[in-house]
């Protein structure tokens, strides 16, 4: 919701209070009395309410208790007050937010549709399946991602700044060693389990006829949108299955070429009329039209239309029987998993480094994963395999909401234990990277603070806030 509405609707809710002190000045005494002696408007008759306002962005009551029965939904604990603690949370991320928009910090559709899709993979896990999932939101899943398009972006867009203030913070072996040297045994980090773990991937083979079907669907688009029936926007908001931008009538606003897939850029900076629909375009989501909005400089503002062809069951059956085979022929000492995951694996995230999968955290990248960051299926599929086995092939949803089917290997298996420095150096460093970054960020905020206007509603002006200055 944008602030202006957010803003609009606290102003909705004071008109009822407003009119019955208007009304009040025109009775006679005795109606006053009467009216004196009438139960007084409880919290609960306003609408909304305005408890926050952080720069020119309003924080509302609903806001809160939204994020707070997300929150309490997936389990969270609470370090303090959740009514003093969720619209902190809140207000820090505003910040953080508004210096991104400053900084121009920018975040692409496919990094936000990665996030939207491990949302709603984690929640199907924690549920057992979609259909489960859908009845628990009572939402579908295109309802969920169309909602959780907007607070991801957020999420990264705050992400993003905070690594950009980090970046340049480094610690030295000599540093690190210090650090641990007189930390209390207590206090010495325990390195939960972690696995090293090997994947090939096939993605399953969308028929031509699924494909001719959305083509002469966008080609109908194009063709009514040209003939002037209707509008390139009305379609877009019936049809594409890009649901952050399908509610804005397809419109991406205005975007790098760095920040687009690079086919579909190419196609929509050579455009040149907004009255013109592009030719169909092919993603790595699907496939598109668009049409031209504006250009201003090095950024272009278009819409577009997404359709992503469905995979049928018999094309994954097919995927999943070669990863059988290829299984089969790795037991078979025919070729090694290594020169399977270089030269068959589709996947292009790891078959360059032989199929091994990078956990990125924390501003640093490792080989090593704690069970429950690695994708549930993958995790699912090694749970139980011995060091160096090699699952069944299983199915499963990349990081770019595509269904593929795969094979896993288990490369290694570190039992947990209490840090050594001699064995887990790279742990030990980034908990004093960590540290820093901490730091730097904690006083970020706290001066941010003061150079940002600040209003509270008084009720929380006795809270014990994590950061200095937000009460004046």
């Amino acid at each position: 919701m944008k602030t202006t509405n957010r803003f609009r609707i606290a102003l909705m809710a004071m008109l009822p209070l407003v009119g019955l002190c208007s009304l009040a000045q025109d009775q006679p005494t005795e109606e006053k009395k009467a009216t004196a002696e009438e139960p007084k408007i409880v919290e609960k008759s306003i609408v909304d309410e305005v408890i926050w306002v952080v720069g020119d962005e309003a924080i509302l009551k609903s806001d809160v208790e939204e994020a707070r029965l997300q929150a309490e939904q997936e389990g969270a604990k609470w370090n303090g007050d959740p009514d003093c603690v969720i619209p902190e949370q809140i207000a820090v991320q505003k910040l953080f937010l508004h210096q991104a928009a400053i900084d121009s910090i920018e975040v692409t559709e496919s990094e936000i549709m990665q996030e939207v899709e491990a949302q709603i993979s984690y929640w199907t896990q924690m549920v057992g399946s979609k259909e489960k999932l859908e009845e628990y939101k009572k939402q579908s899943i295109a309802q969920m991602r169309n909602e959780l398009h907007d607070t991801m972006r957020d999420r990264k867009m705050a992400e993003e700044m905070r690594k950009e203030l980090v970046k340049d913070i480094a610690v030295t072996p000599a540093e690190v060693r210090r650090f641990f040297k007189d930390l209390p045994e207590d206090s010495i980090p325990y390195v939960a389990t972690e696995v090293e773990v090997q994947i090939i991937t096939q993605t399953p083979k969308i028929e031509q006829e699924e494909i001719n079907r959305v083509k002469d669907q966008l080609r109908e688009f194009t063709d009514r949108v040209t003939k002037g029936e209707t509008q390139f926007s009305t379609l877009a908001r019936l049809y594409s299955e890009d649901p952050g931008s399908a509610r804005q009538g397809g419109e991406l606003g205005y975007t790098g070429r760095g920040t687009l897939d690079p086919a579909f850029a190419n196609v929509a900076f050579n455009l040149t009329s907004p009255n013109k629909v592009s030719k169909i375009v092919e993603s790595e989501f699907g496939f598109h039209i668009i049409q031209l909005i504006d250009k201003r400089g090095d950024k272009i503002n278009c819409r577009h239309i997404l359709l992503k062809p469905v995979v049928s069951d018999s094309s994954v059956n097919k995927s999943l029987a070669r990863l059988d085979s290829i299984r089969n022929d790795i037991l078979a000492e025919k070729f090694t998993f290594d020169e399977g995951a270089s030269y068959i694996s589709d996947d292009k995230d790891t078959r360059n480094n032989k199929g091994l999968m990078a956990n990125v955290k924390d501003m640093s990248r490792t080989s090593r994963f704690k069970m429950d960051e690695l994708p549930p299926e993958v995790a699912r599929a090694i749970d139980t395999l011995k060091i160096g086995g090699i699952s069944a092939p299983f199915q499963m949803i990349n990081a770019r909401g595509k269904t593929v089917c795969a094979i896993a290997k288990l490369k290694n298996r570190v039992e947990g234990h209490k840090a050594t420095i001699t064995e887990d150096f790279q742990v030990m460093k980034a908990v004093v990277e960590n540290k820093r970054r901490m730091e730097k960020l904690h006083q970020w905020v706290c001066d941010k603070i003061k150079a940002t206007y600040v209003r509270i509603n008084e009720r929380y002006k006795d809270c014990k806030f994590e950061y200095q200055g937000w009460v004046r």
